[in-house]
């Protein structure tokens, strides 16, 4: 997949991959993502579509513009879909939740998948505004590992020991260089509840989950679905937080094209 370069409306240059052919389907990523985590979703849907998968802003080749906003990242995904003529999108953990945001902020995005938006329900352990505090001061102190460790704990809920665990894997070091942009996908989640522009989502949207996932997750993943006026829940085997490239391309064809 080449690189290609649009200019988001402050000047950001933000970078895409194109591949595949037919109706365009921008993938937008979460936490530690970048265009280049969707490779393997990409050539498994690129026989159907044109599959276009972009640098959130701060990532990969993307450049970022100070002051930082949520709204700087909707200007920056419709960017990308103005390049292409208008998509579908589909989005990841919290880039579900920022494809849904910019759904029901009437971009013009003619359906709009996600999978596992990371909402917290009332019966949920909350995520509260001390834990995006302290990861904005660990960030702003360049405790990169520091912050991502604090993201993996409070945040995604991982025991303590897992995550000490995983600091020795080979990819530690990709999650701390990306860092920075944790307090990023904290400031799309906007406090983790579900939010009310779900309802203004008119076009038809799918919620993907996996039962390999915490409890928590699958349930905001249906309730998300719920939310929707034209929402659908598809539960299908996988692992944490994920699923097969080869089920999501099919559940995303059969969405898309169905």
């Amino acid at each position: 997949m080449g690189m290609q370069t649009v200019t988001s409306k402050d000047g950001t240059s933000i970078a895409y991959s194109l591949a595949g052919q037919g109706p365009a389907l921008v993938l937008v990523g979460g936490a530690f993502m970048t265009r280049h985590s969707f490779a393997p979703l990409a050539e498994a849907l690129a026989p159907e579509f044109s599959v276009v998968a972009y640098d959130r802003r701060g990532r990969g080749d993307s450049t970022i513009t100070a002051p930082y906003a949520v709204d700087r990242e909707l200007e920056d995904l419709a960017a990308v879909l103005d390049a292409v003529g208008g998509a579908f999108v589909h989005g990841m953990s919290s880039g579900a939740a920022l494809a849904f945001l910019a759904a029901g902020s009437g971009l013009p995005i003619q359906r709009v998948s996600g999978m596992e938006p990371p909402y917290r329900l009332p019966d949920h352990p909350p995520i509260t505004a001390a834990y995006g505090a302290t990861l904005a001061r660990l960030t702003e102190a360049g405790r990169f590992d520091d912050a991502v460790a604090h993201f993996m704990v409070n945040g995604v809920g991982q025991p303590r020991e897992v995550v000490d665990q995983m600091k020795a894997d080979p990819f530690w070091p990709q999650l701390v260089a990306l860092a920075p942009t944790l307090v990023h996908d904290n400031a799309v989640m906007a406090g983790y509840r579900l939010p009310d522009h779900l309802s203004r989502i008119s076009v038809p949207a799918l919620v993907l989950s996996s039962t390999g996932s915490f409890p928590w997750l699958q349930e905001a993943a249906a309730a998300t679905a719920a939310a929707l006026p034209a929402g659908r829940h598809l539960s299908r085997d996988g692992s944490f937080h994920d699923l097969p490239p080869a089920t999501i391309a099919t559940a995303l064809t059969e969405f898309f094209k169905g």
